[in-house]
């Protein structure tokens, strides 16, 4: 879609690509906004149909944390939801979670209304929201005379059942509010680059406070015969009519507490605080006012936005700000650096591509070609997460840099065999593992700061641990950078573990050694990337019974094109052994991915760290292959 031009706020040029008419000054029928839902549900409607429906539908109004349904409950009606945002959750055995998100345009109780079965599910409003109600009475006229309306929520039945086991959905959010928390920030600039990224994605309406009062009149301003909450209803149609034009709304709130802040916050799917990074973490008055004593259950997703200098060389503090605010997900922009704004376009709009990396000891170095393929090929990569050898690779990604410079750093970083300070009494690990956390240390130290928390990454970023403690997979997005990482790669009884909080971690591998599962339901991904280290399948091992362990120290001593026994050595073995369970689930993570990744290296052992050239090589090689390039022409000598 061609880039819209800048909108001003309160409007939506017809002739801006992306872009599409407001609702006007006239307030909106209800009956447009039901028929615009129930054409998308039904398809085409004759008039007798709509007639039906429209004379039997009530019309229903949710502020932001009141209960639509809970679960238990007899079904006695079901819900098409005109305008706001819903959250199911479901409760079991005294824990509640969340299962997925309803946008506008779903159909919610139908499943309880026909089966006659008790609700399976809560749902609750995180934003002010707007329904049509329709009970079990008027659903049977309806049935016995459009047939038309039971075949459309059969399928939707169906359609439920089928994804019944699907990953939870966070769904897109239509209407963001823009909310400055700190000095500094320009918010209406912000709001125009922003719109103009957005219009790649879909129509996008802008609307500050004087806009909205262009659009739609003061909402304290009744006309005759109106009391308070008729001219409120009035505007909150107004509103809708201009959400349901739209695929994107972006609020634009005042810098103060006023009450159009107020109004932004309760009409918002999300919110993006925005905030200076140069400035104090600090509560501002906006969030105490509003965010802090919401309803409960009034849960519009809270995103922090750190505003950083185009000069800025990576963050750092950033978990000074998340710790004073429960914000669901955070993102680092720099001013006048376009790509970062693109990339938060593609979060917001779940377009935003997820590339993960497994585990696999030096063979891992192939994840930096395959990265390089990918960037010349033009596929931006806006999340990345890995396990073991993966999740170092990953945050060495996730500072942004040029592949070159990343396989440059990475190169002089593993000059060195990291795993070759074996232990004369191996108590806990056979391998010492100072090595291995010096050259982490290192690397993080010179390429994001001494001390770095894996919050202070310019991409976004997770590893997989093992928690021995609780016997549990984990998953690290917060917290020191190198311990995250050292627990991502202490292989049980190679490495030592590592302390989190009291809690003994070890390598993520032996739980998902390829987590794209986790990637797949991260915030905002629209498309998933893996590359996989594991081999299509195992070396047969043509010996009838395993040599004395004199017969194969005798072969050590050999030359390695001599060597009779092909066998790998203890280190190897308990690596390999580590990630067995996780190879079981290669299959179903595979199926998980959008594009896969999966370089020949059958002859790279685990710990071959002094070929990282050629590993890298080969995943750039692979890389091209699969992207249908060819690699071009080594230099010449």
């Amino acid at each position: 879609m061609p880039e819209a031009a800048s909108p001003s706020p309160g409007t939506s040029p017809s002739n801006s690509p992306g872009t599409r008419s407001g609702a006007g000054s006239h307030p909106p029928r209800q009956d447009d906004l039901l028929l615009q839902h129930l054409q998308a549900f039904l398809g085409t409607l004759d008039a007798a149909l709509v007639d039906a429906i429209r004379d039997r539908v009530r019309w229903q109004r949710l502020a932001g944390g009141q209960t639509l349904m809970r679960q238990g409950e007899p079904g006695d009606a079901l819900y098409l939801l005109i305008s706001g945002r819903l959250r199911v959750y479901i409760e079991d055995d005294g824990e509640r979670r969340v299962v997925r998100e309803v946008a506008r345009g779903e159909v919610v109780g139908e499943m309880s209304l026909i089966t006659e079965a008790p609700r399976s599910a809560t749902l609750v409003a995180i934003r002010d929201s707007v329904l049509v109600r329709l009970d079990r009475q008027a659903y049977a006229q309806l049935q016995a005379q459009h047939p038309q309306v039971t075949l459309a929520l059969t399928r939707r039945i169906i359609e439920r059942w089928r994804t019944e086991h699907a990953l939870p959905a966070l769904g897109r959010p239509v209407t963001m509010a823009l909310l400055p928390v700190s000095g500094g920030v320009d918010v209406a600039d912000f709001a125009q680059t922003l719109a103009r990224e957005l219009a790649r994605h879909g129509t996008v309406g802008l609307l500050d406070a004087a806009g909205a009062q262009r659009q739609f009149g003061a909402p304290d301003a009744a006309p005759a015969g109106d009391d308070e909450e008729q001219a409120q209803r009035r505007w909150a149609m107004h509103f809708d009519a201009y959400e349901g034009a739209h695929d994107y709304v972006l609020l634009v709130a005042d810098a103060t507490p006023s009450d159009w802040t107020q109004r932004c916050t309760r009409h918002a799917d999300e919110i993006l605080l925005l905030a200076d990074a140069r400035a104090a973490p600090v509560l501002h008055a906006t969030e105490t006012a509003f965010l802090v004593d919401r309803p409960q259950l009034a849960e519009a997703a809270e995103v922090l936005v750190l505003l950083h200098g185009a000069e800025a060389a990576m963050p750092s503090g950033t978990a000074r700000w998340l710790a004073r605010r429960p914000v669901s997900d955070h993102v680092h922009l720099r001013r006048g650096h376009a790509g970062d704004m693109a990339r938060l376009a593609r979060i917001q709009s779940r377009h935003a591509v997820g590339l993960v990396l497994a585990g696999g000891g030096a063979r891992g170095f192939a994840h930096l070609g395959v990265y390089r393929a990918l960037r010349e090929q033009g596929i931006e990569v806006d999340y990345v997460g890995g396990t073991s050898i993966g999740a170092i690779m990953a945050a060495f990604i996730a500072t942004d840099q040029a592949p070159q410079r990343i396989e440059a750093r990475a190169r002089a970083a593993f000059a060195r065999n990291p795993t070759g300070d074996f232990t004369l009494v191996p108590l806990v690990s056979l391998i010492k593992g100072r090595r291995l956390h010096g050259i982490v240390a290192r690397a993080v130290a010179e390429q994001v700061g001494a001390g770095a928390g894996i919050e202070d990454l310019w991409k976004r970023f997770f590893c997989i641990a093992t928690n021995y403690t609780r016997a549990s997979e984990v998953v690290l997005q917060r917290g020191d950078l190198v311990r995250a990482l050292m627990s991502s790669v202490a292989i049980p009884g190679a490495l030592p573990p590592v302390l989190i909080d009291g809690e003994l971690h070890c390598d993520g591998g032996t739980f998902n050694n390829f987590p794209v599962d986790v990637m797949r339901g991260a915030r905002g991904i629209g498309r998933v990337i893996g590359v996989d280290l594991s081999s299509g399948k195992g070396r047969r091992i043509e010996l009838d019974a395993m040599p004395s362990g004199w017969a194969m120290l005798l072969d050590r001593l050999r030359p390695r094109h001599s060597r009779r026994y092909h066998l790998p050595g203890p280190v190897s073995l308990l690596i390999n052994a580590t990630i067995l369970y996780s190879r079981s689930r290669q299959r179903h993570a595979r199926g998980l991915t959008d594009l896969y990744f999966n370089p020949p290296l059958e002859r790279v052992g685990m710990l071959d760290w002094k070929r990282y050239d050629q590993v890298v090589r080969q995943g750039y090689e692979h890389a091209l292959e699969v992207l249908g390039r060819r690699a071009p022409a080594p230099p010449a000598a």
